[in-house]
């Protein structure tokens, strides 16, 4: 909620004026406390921080006539930042009561909570209890947290001598900036805030688990122990968290993944995937689905080097900006690079011939093998990788064309997620501080941006100043079965790579001119987008793209020709099958069968044999009994061509049985 305050006669009195016209009466030199006390937004969710004239204060900041302010509340992204981060000072604050001798590092907060580093400090889980107690004793303390400013280096060391960790920290500040702490109670440590105006906002509190952390992600730096733990301003939020990650366990995808033969991870090539038959049988129809949809789209296909030369990498600035993610190397005197992104392979390949407006839109899209270093603490399964592919697209085109373009990509992004069954949101970032171009070409290129998406007709969130240094962007955000939200897709407007690599076109009035270019994303990793369909489908795959999609299970060996020889007939129709002729119990291949997620198993024994038919059931154990062979193949060759997220066959007339 917006205030806008305008000054009075008197000067005694603030007219507050809300952005929904209402019009608040506040004694001068009110704080941002008293707004929230005067519009009764006290809840331990309420008014956590305040936002005056776009920078984010303290709730006790002072206000002033003309202000704009805006209340922080534990829904909003920087609101659960800063409730996370006040959490976290408290997390500390216990440890140092426990522990008096451990030493502070970091503290931040991440997605989901938070964590602290410390030095000199060795815990297990069985200490979690205690340190949990004595976090609720601070809360209850219900300590005010008081904001300092450091006049320099000299003071902020001084107060900090007995950490060498913070000191380091210290050191590397640009003193211009100014340096803070704050404190709550006894405890007191550097930050640059804000945080929650009192701890008592903190309603409950969890550690969920330890683990070990290099000093500043260096493996040639100290090991610290890292204490990840969240919290919220409602216990049954925490009830509600807590329950999700046991159903995220049920659905990793770094176990699932192995267990259903997808694929493998390698110490001999960390945070590089190895993709098993049945993985490929997944990737391969995730990309067939991904060059239909795009060729009928009016694209073209490309494929770029993976390696190219240190030159290629200095014009589009990758080589002074992003060196240390890449993988260089030298080959007969020449510095080479493994690529970690598409674009200037694509801006080479535009450059092999001239272009005109009659060419334009041009839409060019490749699915390019990258190579990024990330550091090896970081990596998780098929989510941080250090090798994987992108599904990139880079579309050239004069000014008028963005609004086309840019809905003709959202109704991709709707196609795609769709699909899957994804629901989704966009999100339009804007022009940051700093950035290249002219305000003309920002103007130009935010404004098709957001006429595309006003067109679109669905809601959208704005950030404002959070674009790329050289285009505004459309961030795609996906949200799984278990209401997670992750990050996909992307829509970038790129006034930076044409302008490096002199791109230009030959325009209707004779003139050269440079293209506007895009840079876009669906699935962004292959690899990602396959690790979040093996958690969003717990494994079950719908039958289009799934890798275990009918199985023959023989009740005697006798059976078994009849089995195999049905089998043949299902992969000649396109369907990947196999037969379980073990010596197995038919329950016990039953069993085997549904813990492999197979979409069908179809039993064959005597009566089918002689009846030249199939008994289904399907993974969720539900018997369909005896069907005509040919029945079966047509309502699965439908089923997957309608890319169908549930079998299509009905369960009426079915029962359930027990195959234990």
């Amino acid at each position: 909620m917006i205030y806008n305050q305008r000054k009075i006669q008197s000067g005694e009195v603030m007219l507050i004026k809300t952005n929904q016209q209402m019009e608040i009466e506040l004694p001068s030199g009110s704080s941002g406390k008293d707004l929230a006390e005067k519009l009764n937004m006290r809840g331990p969710n309420q008014s956590l921080a305040v936002k005056i004239n776009g920078v984010l204060r303290d709730l006790s900041t002072p206000l002033s006539n003309g202000d704009e302010a805006i209340l922080i509340h534990f829904e909003e992204p920087i609101g659960k930042e800063i409730f996370w981060h006040t959490s976290a000072h408290v997390l500390a604050q216990a440890i140092l009561r426990l522990y008096p001798q451990a030493q502070p590092t970091i503290g931040p907060p991440i997605e989901q909570g938070f964590y602290y580093d410390f030095a000199n400090l060795t815990i297990t889980d069985a200490d979690f209890p205690a340190i949990e107690k004595e976090v609720e004793k601070i809360i209850d303390e219900n300590y005010i947290s008081e904001r300092h400013v450091l006049k320099n280096k000299a003071e902020a060391l001084t107060r900090f001598k007995s950490n060498p960790y913070k000191c380091e920290l210290i050191q590397g500040f640009n003193e211009a900036d100014g340096l803070t702490a704050y404190s709550q109670g006894e405890f007191y440590d550097l930050c640059r805030g804000p945080h929650l105006p009192n701890l008592g906002k903190i309603k409950a509190f969890k550690i969920l688990k330890i683990s070990g952390a290099y000093w500043k992600g260096d493996s040639t730096r100290e090991m610290l122990t890292r204490i990840y733990a969240t919290s919220y301003p409602d216990r049954k939020q925490l009830k509600e968290y807590l329950f999700m990650l046991e159903e995220a366990k049920k659905r990793d995808h770094k176990i699932l993944g192995p267990k259903l033969g997808l694929f493998s991870i390698h110490e001999e090539a960390p945070g590089m995937p190895f993709i098993h038959p049945k993985g490929m049988i997944v990737w391969n129809r995730l990309i067939d689905f991904w060059r239909t949809m795009h060729k009928k789209a009016g694209y073209v296909e490309i494929k770029t080097p993976q390696i190219m030369g240190q030159e290629l990498w200095e014009t589009s600035g990758h080589w002074f900006h992003y060196r240390e993610n890449m993988y260089a190397f030298n080959i007969e005197e020449r510095h080479y690079a493994i690529k970690p992104m598409n674009c200037p392979g694509c801006m080479l390949y535009y450059k092999t011939c001239t272009h005109s407006y009659r060419d334009f839109p041009l839409r060019i899209c490749e699915l390019g093998h990258v190579h990024r270093h990330e550091a090896s603490g970081a990596l998780s399964g098929l989510f941080r990788v250090r090798s994987f592919h992108q599904d990139d697209a880079h579309l050239f085109m004069r000014p008028g064309d963005i609004k086309q373009e840019i809905l003709n990509i959202v109704g991709l992004v709707d196609e795609t997620y769709s699909t899957f069954g994804l629901p989704y949101r966009l999100e339009l970032s804007t022009r940051p501080e700093k950035s290249i171009g002219s305000d003309e070409d920002w103007e130009v290129a935010t404004t098709g941006l957001k006429d595309a998406l006003d067109a679109w007709g669905q809601p959208y969130r704005v950030n404002e100043g959070d674009g790329a240094f050289y285009g505004p962007k459309i961030d795609i955000h996906i949200k799984d079965a278990l209401g997670r939200s992750w990050q996909c897709g992307t829509i970038q407007l790129d006034m930076a790579l044409p302008e490096k690599f002199a791109l230009n076109y030959m325009d209707s009035d004779g003139q050269l001119k440079r293209p506007v270019m895009i840079h876009r994303a669906l699935f962004g990793s292959v690899e990602r987008f396959m690790g979040i369909l093996i958690e969003n489908f717990v494994g079950k795959f719908p039958l289009w793209i799934s890798p275990s999609q009918v199985r023959l299970i023989s009740v005697a060996d006798r059976h078994a020709d009849y089995a195999h020889t049905l089998a043949r007939k299902i992969k000649e129709r396109g369907f990947a099958c196999d037969v379980d002729d073990s010596n197995e119990s038919v329950n016990k291949k039953i069993r085997n069968a549904q813990l492999m997620q197979y979409n069908y198993m179809l039993t064959v024994g005597d009566k089918e044999l002689e009846n030249g038919t199939i008994a289904l059931r399907t993974r969720d154990n539900v018997v369909h009994g005896e069907l005509d062979v040919e029945t079966f193949l047509t309502t699965i060759e439908k089923e997957a061509a309608d890319r169908s997220l549930t079998s299509y066959f009905a369960t009426e007339g079915a029962h359930e049985k027990n195959s234990d």
